[in-house]
C-alpha cells in the first residue's frame, strides 16, 4: 500500500499553513513554491482539504488559504482521508460482499486485517500538525 503523491503534497501544504501565524492567509503560489508542489496539483488538492474542513479559502486580492482549525486539531488521518478517502487495507473491511466467508468471525484473515487497519488509523490519528511545528 502506498499513499499517492497528492496525499504527500496535501500533508506538505497543511504543514506549511500550520507554520504560519494563526489566521494568516497564504497565496497558493507561495505554498507551491515553498513546499515544491506543482501549482496544478496544489489547486486540485485544496478543494478536498476545504471540503474536509481542514483549510479555508479566500478569493480575490489578498486571497489564499489558511487552516480552518488549530494545527493540534488536524491529524495525518484527517489529511490522508480527505485526499484518499477512508483507509481500507482490504475491500472486505468496507464491504462484506467482497469476502466469500462473509467476514469475521468466520474469516480469520478479515479479523487480522481489521486489527492492522485499526492500528494504522490509530497511528495516523496520533500525529497532528502542532506536534510537527514544536
Amino acid at each position: 500500500m502506498t499513499l499517492n503523491q497528492a496525499t504527500d503534497y496535501a500533508l506538505r501544504a497543511v504543514l506549511f499553513l500550520a507554520k504560519q501565524p494563526q489566521g494568516e492567509v497564504s497565496e497558493a503560489q507561495i505554498i507551491a513554491h515553498q513546499e515544491i508542489v506543482p501549482m496544478r496539483f496544489l489547486l486540485k488538492i485544496m478543494p478536498s482539504l476545504i471540503k474536509a474542513g481542514i483549510v479555508k479559502s479566500f478569493r480575490g486580492v489578498g486571497g489564499g488559504y489558511t487552516l480552518a482549525k488549530p494545527p493540534g486539531e488536524i491529524t495525518f488521518l484527517d489529511v490522508v482521508e480527505a485526499v484518499e478517502g477512508p483507509i481500507a487495507i482490504n475491500k472486505c473491511l468496507t464491504d462484506y460482499a467482497y469476502c466469500t466467508k462473509h467476514g469475521a468471525p468466520a474469516c480469520e484473515i478479515h479479523s487480522a486485517l481489521a486489527d492492522v487497519q485499526a492500528k494504522l488509523r490509530g497511528e495516523l490519528r496520533a500525529l497532528n500538525f502542532q506536534d510537527l511545528i514544536r
